[in-house]
């Protein structure tokens, strides 16, 4: 079973191509990525300000050609600047709507763990079901839809935790972290002549991305693969290292990354090592680990590899 003519991965390497030319020497994370934004889902990025998180959002924004929409998140910003809101018509007496940030493709979310809780879980609505509800009205956004949160590290100045409610509707959690010299000299250069940002271009209508991320939705799932992945976040929910275990909406994030991993190498079936190259990434932000855990200085990651290694993959007749 083969993609006709690999459409999916050929479009992902010109547009890798294309974002590669202003994000240098972070290759992996920008195919995580494009991986969740074709998986349909929501990336968050936890990362020190500076190293290129709103440069990359912006890039993906241009060559996928989708509208684009950008909210500093302080304490003093409102569900409202988030989803919209109201206004009264004088001369009518009617009530319009005011469409907020979040009507767009691509909504970053900067600095959402600055925000109050209140305007977090503004976001939790459009980034489970694709819609806003205003004064009992609900708004359907765009699509495509992605968010691309990013978040300061925990304890940094005027940041809170953000809800695992919200934490949980992340596809995938990544980081970019400081480039190696080289790769620094080379984004230097290029910026000799301008902002190579202004030179990108989009490869492929807002339209045709919905129907890649279609295709890739159709991506086959054998049952052995499906019961391989159950098996994985049941480990979680058993493991004595874990707290809190993956929840049924990790399972179907899992299910989409490996769909999205299957198509971006060429395939147009899931195979184990798709599901294993995504779990962790997949995952590791939505576990609490036990105390145990953390007083063996044990990461997420760490565990998550151990339940990977104990748990059997199935073999592909």
């Amino acid at each position: 079973m083969q993609t006709k003519d690999n459409a999916v991965m050929n479009y992902a390497q010109q547009i890798l191509g294309q974002v590669r030319k202003v994000v240098v020497g972070k290759d992996p994370v920008l195919l995580w990525v494009l991986a969740a934004i074709l998986a349909k889902g929501h990336i968050l990025l936890e990362d020190i300000p500076g190293v290129g998180k709103t440069t990359m959002a912006l890039a993906f924004s241009r060559v996928l050609d989708l509208s684009y929409s950008r909210v500093q998140f302080t304490p003093d910003v409102l569900p409202s600047d988030v989803t919209g809101y109201s206004v009264l018509d004088q001369k009518t007496g009617e009530m319009h709507y005011q469409p907020g940030a979040v009507l767009c493709n691509l909504f970053l979310a900067d600095e959402l763990n600055r925000a109050t809780s209140r305007t977090q879980s503004a976001l939790l609505e459009a980034m489970e079901e694709g819609q806003v509800t205003v004064d009992g009205e609900t708004h359907v956004l765009p699509r495509p839809f992605v968010v691309i949160a990013t978040q300061n590290p925990t304890g940094a100045a005027g940041t809170s935790l953000l809800p695992d409610s919200q934490m949980d509707r992340f596809m995938v959690r990544l980081s970019l972290g400081y480039p190696n010299p080289k790769d620094e000299v080379t984004m230097v250069l290029n910026r000799q002549g301008g902002n190579p940002l202004h030179t990108l271009r989009a490869l492929l209508t807002r339209e045709q991305l919905a129907e890649i991320q279609d295709e890739v939705e159709d991506t086959h799932l054998s049952d052995s693969i499906v019961n391989y992945i159950v098996n994985l976040i049941n480990a979680t929910r058993k493991s004595e290292d874990i707290l809190r275990g993956a929840s049924p909406r990790a399972t179907l994030a899992v299910t989409a990354m490996a769909k999205a991993v299957a198509q971006l190498r060429g395939r147009d079936y899931v195979v184990p090592g798709d599901v294993r190259e995504v779990f962790v990434h997949t995952i590791a932000h939505r576990l609490i680990l036990s105390p145990k855990a953390e007083a063996q200085n044990k990461s997420a990651e760490q565990v998550l590899r151990e339940i990977l290694d104990a748990t059997p993959a199935p073999r592909l007749r």
